[in-house]
């Protein structure tokens, strides 16, 4: 091996351990996502408008977060290039919750499913291609899994009652903040095995 391909080698792995370094970020953000979901199931959401703009702002936020969590170390060319597919869904997905928040359940509801069954579809496939790597792999198809089923609940006509809408973006939120904090653990275990 040549002088170039070793200072190559190196600069990754030094790459890779700057990036594992802030695996508590995500710890972070797990938590932020956690009391979100409190907060969300705490106020008392009167009408499908304030739910539209709340789900809107938490969509944004998941965009953002899978935005970090593709640039953030360990991660293969073809996943990182999942992520920003999922990352602009959500950011798409926000936005046309934001443009009309005032519409009815159904409207809503539709939007809601999309996210959930895109997500949980993602989640799912994650944790089945990360199963041999890591030990934790089991949550996350638990969580995709979940995502599924409230994202076929959503599509489905099931009663149209606001309380269905915060159930939803209260649930949205504590799987994303479960999500965060197992991830922040993944990258913290990979750390410690660099």
């Amino acid at each position: 091996m040549t002088s170039i391909g070793v200072d190559e080698d190196r600069e990754i792995v030094e790459a890779f351990q700057s990036a594992t370094r802030l695996w508590w970020i995500f710890l972070v953000i797990g938590t932020a996502w956690l009391l979100l979901a409190i907060l969300v199931f705490r106020f008392d959401w009167t009408s499908v408008k304030a739910i539209s703009i709340v789900f809107g702002v938490v969509v944004l936020a998941a965009g953002i977060d899978e935005i970090l969590i593709a640039f953030s170390g360990g991660q293969s060319g073809w996943m990182i290039a999942l992520r920003l597919v999922l990352a602009a869904a959500f950011v798409v997905i926000g936005v046309i919750a934001f443009i009309h928040p005032g519409n009815t359940f159904k409207a809503l509801a539709a939007v809601m499913s999309f996210y959930f069954i895109l997500k949980g579809a993602f989640t799912i496939i994650v944790a089945l291609a990360s199963r041999k790597e890591a030990e934790l792999w089991w949550l996350a198809l638990i969580v995709g899994l979940a995502e599924l089923v409230i994202g076929f609940w959503a599509a489905g006509d099931f009663g149209h009652r606001q309380i269905l809408l915060i159930v939803w973006v209260g649930a949205l939120a504590l799987l994303r903040g479960i999500s965060a904090i197992v991830f922040a653990f993944r990258v913290r275990d990979l750390r410690e095995a660099a």
